[in-house]
């Protein structure tokens, strides 16, 4: 094998470098149609390109402002002279391989070009720091093989190398002040930032690479929460809607009931107004008829009293005389009387009637609607004072006779024998229902999670309980801090508990009757909310039947 020329060597060494130093973003945007469709003159990709008769193309606007400023014309490239300037044409077909060739490649921009080439300048390659020029491969061979030149600070090229240079040393910005958060060159770094914090560009371009991909990766994940959240707003707003949709129906529905009810009430109401006239009216006739006959009658004895008065026959006189004045039994006329006017309480009864069956309709109405919001509430054992027994599953609740060896922990009640259940809310609505049927004391409602829980406890809103309770088989009472005096028609057998967060509402159903025990308005909520459970003291076996949660079953 022949020995290469130490020139062909070189030249291969060159070229390896240019390749190996060729940044990736000039090599990846320069496509393989770069130069070939670029004109000479401008540098450009072809704009209306024209063919000149030596075969070399050229934006048709620079070839002609290049003759016009010409008193020959000569090809831009090669130098040929023309005796007769041609009539340019635009080149179709090459027209139309740049119109392509714009659209497939995106948008570069403007190439640095070597400071050195003196009449067809071509792209630099790199540029240089101390020199404050840049060159394209042929100039920068210098660079690479005189030694005082290989000391120089190369850089991908750039237009702006001042921007690169200490403006006081005139020297390259090499370093990095993290003190005063600014690019310095060697003599900064001995002189005006003497003793500070300096590393070198690429150490700290590195570290801020580093922040900045963290910044990225937390960009990318505030993106992904903001599209999250996006898609949580849709779903709130599809569900708000179908929620609404629903909602106006049940409420014409309500409504259509509430109209049949007053409707139905109207009817009944007329008709029984009529068959009172009905039966005054027949009243009425019966008197007016009675009346009458009195009225024959009396004008017949007063015949008869005028005819005995003017008779001169003794005799007969005396005779029918007794029968005659003697007072006939009738009726006291004076004591009846005839009703002008409809009973104020038949009409009062019959608004009672409405009233109670309209608030009856609307109670059932609310009840099913909170109903939807039932949620599975379970009892939680390290709350139970140790005189409180619970079911396996945790649904049931009550008191005992013999304290329970439990460990004192902080969440558990003790004197007071409450319990909470497991899961708490914080927003949103909720709903579950207890069955108190046989008790004679229990305590039931919500309660906030950072209660106290050991001591005396003042069950009231300002602390943190909105409970209701029953004490002594039939005294209700809402803890409302002073507490209200509840009546209730019929002795509660199941409650159910409604909680709206945002609204600041509690509210207590008497489940089988479908009637609204007492409601806690315009509450502040803050932290959990957890339900509360008391079954009350055992009080000798009186009180023994545990509080049951039961599952919600929807009223129809």
């Amino acid at each position: 094998m022949a020995e290469s020329s130490p020139t062909s060597t070189k030249a291969r060494k060159t070229r390896r470098w240019s390749i190996e130093m060729t940044p990736p973003s000039m090599s990846s945007s320069s496509g393989p149609l770069t130069e070939e469709l670029q004109c000479s003159i401008c540098l450009d990709v072809f704009t209306d390109p024209v063919t000149t008769p030596c075969g070399h193309n050229f934006c048709k606007t620079c070839l002609n402002k290049c003759w016009d400023n010409s008193q020959t014309c000569n090809c831009p490239y090669c130098k040929e002279t023309f005796k007769h300037r041609p009539d340019l044409k635009i080149n179709t077909t090459l027209r139309e391989i740049v119109d392509h060739y714009k659209k497939k490649s995106p948008e570069k921009k403007a190439a640095v070009l070597c400071d050195v080439c003196e009449e067809r300048k071509l792209n630099a390659l790199k540029s240089c720091l101390v020199c404050q020029s840049s060159y394209c491969e042929t100039h920068l061979e210098t660079h690479l093989r005189v030694a005082g030149l290989k000391k120089h600070k190369l850089i991908n090229p750039v237009s702006n190398l001042e921007d690169y240079i200490c403006q006081k040393h005139e020297r390259p910005l090499e370093l990095f002040c993290r003190d005063d958060q600014t690019c310095v060159c060697p003599m900064c770094d001995v002189t005006d930032h003497k003793n500070h914090n300096t590393v070198s560009l690429e150490e700290e371009s590195e570290e801020k690479k580093t922040q900045l991909m963290k910044t990225q990766k937390d960009t990318q994940q505030k993106i992904q929460d903001r599209i999250k959240k996006i898609q949580d707003v849709k779903h709130s707003a599809e569900v708000r809607k179908r929620n609404t949709e629903k909602e106006k129906a049940a409420r014409v529905e309500l409504f259509t009931d509430l109209i049949r009810c007053i409707e139905r009430c109207q009817t009944e109401l007329l008709e029984m107004m009529e068959e009172q006239q009905k039966a005054a009216e027949e009243q009425e006739e019966e008197l007016i008829e009675e009346l009458e006959q009195e009225i024959t009658e009396l004008k017949m004895r007063n015949t008869e009293l005028e005819r005995l008065s003017h008779t001169e026959d003794h005799l007969q006189l005396l005779q029918i005389y007794s029968s005659l004045c003697s007072s006939r039994d009738t009726r006291n006329w004076s004591e009846i009387s005839v009703k002008t006017e409809e009973s104020l309480e038949t009409l009062r009864r019959a608004l009672t009637k409405l009233q109670d069956s309209l608030q009856e309709k609307l109670t059932l109405t609310d009840v099913k609607r909170i109903q939807q919001y039932a949620v599975d509430v379970t009892l939680d054992p390290d709350t139970a004072h140790p005189y409180l027994i619970l079911s396996d599953d945790g649904k049931q609740v009550r008191c005992g006779d013999i304290r329970q060896k439990l460990p004192d922990k902080p969440e558990r009640f003790d004197p007071c024998v409450n319990v909470l259940g497991k899961e708490g809310f914080s927003s949103g609505r909720f709903y579950f229902e207890v069955q108190v049927k046989g008790k004679t004391d229990w305590d039931l409602g919500v309660a906030r999670e950072s209660i106290n829980r050991k001591g005396e406890i003042t069950a009231r809103p300002s602390n943190g309980h909105w409970t209701v309770w029953l004490r002594n088989g039939n005294e209700y009472k809402a803890l409302a801090g002073p507490s209200v005096s509840l009546c209730v028609r019929v002795k509660p057998q199941r409650v159910g508990v409604f909680v709206d967060y945002e609204e600041g509402l509690v509210s207590f159903y008497d489940v089988e009757s479908s009637s609204h025990i007492y409601s806690f308005t315009g509450q502040s909520f803050t932290g959990k909310l957890y339900p509360h459970f008391s079954p009350g003291p055992n009080d000798g076996g009186k009180n023994s039947t545990p509080l049951i949660i039961t599952p919600v079953k929807h009223n129809t």
